[in-house]
């Protein structure tokens, strides 16, 4: 009895294990199981049944109100930010062929903050007023990290090609050198874009509307799509370069097409979200452990446990201590920083 489905969509078809398949199924029902639970979840407690109801506009007003309009938002951010960042990590540990690699890794995430603490230092006047509308500051870190991953792989060509090896140490250096700049542009901007930037750094998504859901949600889905014709090229880059030229890849042209689709993912995500640490790195590896490598697989199991992570990381933020809202990204690097020196550890001798 075949072990594979064979998913077809027009002219293009995907080989899927049932037990991926059984697991993707599984994970999609617990992510909406833990929707459903964090929208019942604050100050004001709903029942499980009435979430359903409010969501569809069928419970009290109250209800309606508290659910549809102040805790949907950003819990359906969460999980696509979440979703945008695990694909992002899983994309560079491909490419990079590294099990560290992540956003947070190759300056992708720094050269996102930079561009956003720059946007709320400039466009600020005396009164620390902006002058521009607070709705173009997506844009900015959008751009700032997309540039950053092209200037990370153009300064690691060498030779008509790039080593893994080399992309990885610059950029770690970038990073470093976007994170010294964003520090100063705080220390020598008003006051409140330092308290603001401190927060959009960390990473939260208190205070989202449906504006910027229905923004990252076709921008996250649709770079998804463009991911998944790109999943039997990223299970030949593992291969090595010498085996994937061997087996036709154009490997440098893939690499190139890749990694701008990790940098626009993790760049939307940042966008709306903030420098969320971790997820990158962690949901990748626990989607290994529960379906393998193979990419057509690996990407929507990532996705999805990032998504949760992000979720749970923000529920523990606006509960853990009410009144007070902590940073979701402060919970993430809380497990997170642990899991990255346990992965240390684990490849020590390799």
């Amino acid at each position: 009895m075949s072990r594979h489905v064979v998913i077809r969509a027009g002219k293009a078809s995907f080989l899927m294990n049932k037990k991926s398949i059984w697991i993707l199924t599984g994970l999609t029902l617990l992510t909406v199981a833990l929707i459903i639970v964090s929208l019942g979840i604050g100050q004001l407690a709903i029942s499980p049944v009435n979430v359903v109801q409010a969501v569809f506009g069928a419970g009290t007003d109250m209800e309606n109100l508290v659910v549809r309009s102040f805790r949907m938002p950003r819990i359906l951010l969460a999980v696509f930010a979440g979703a945008g960042l695990a694909m992002s990590g899983a994309i560079l540990q491909g490419i990079i062929r590294n099990p560290l690699a992540s956003p947070d890794i190759i300056g992708i995430t720094a050269g996102a903050s930079f561009t956003t603490v720059a946007f709320l230092a400039l466009f600020s006047d005396r009164s620390n007023t902006l002058t521009v509308s607070i709705h173009w500051m997506p844009l900015a870190s959008f751009i700032g990290a997309v540039a950053m991953g092209f200037l990370v792989y153009f300064l690691s060509w060498k030779r008509g090609g790039i080593a893994p090896v080399r992309l990885v140490l610059i950029g770690v250096g970038l990073s470093a050198a976007m994170q010294a700049m964003t520090t100063m542009m705080m220390v020598l901007g008003p006051i409140f874009t330092a308290s603001r930037a401190n927060v959009w750094i960390t990473g939260s998504v208190n205070g989202t509307n449906w504006t910027e859901v229905l923004t990252v949600i076709p921008w996250i889905f649709g770079l998804t799509a463009i991911l998944f014709f790109y999943a039997r090229r990223l299970n030949v880059q593992e291969l090595g370069e010498d085996l994937a030229v061997n087996a036709g890849a154009l490997v440098q042209k893939d690499r190139f097409v890749l990694l701008f689709l990790s940098s626009a993912l993790a760049g939307g995500a940042v966008a709306f979200a903030g420098g969320i640490g971790f997820v990158g790195l962690m949901a990748p590896h626990i989607a290994r452990q529960l379906v393998g490598s193979s990419f057509g697989a690996l990407i929507p199991v990532s996705a999805l446990i990032g998504g949760m992570i992000v979720l749970v990381a923000d529920l523990i933020a606006r509960t853990a201590f009410a009144p007070l809202e902590i940073p979701a990204g402060v919970f993430t690097a809380a497990i997170g920083a642990p899991y990255f020196i346990y992965l240390l550890y684990r490849s020590r001798n390799k």
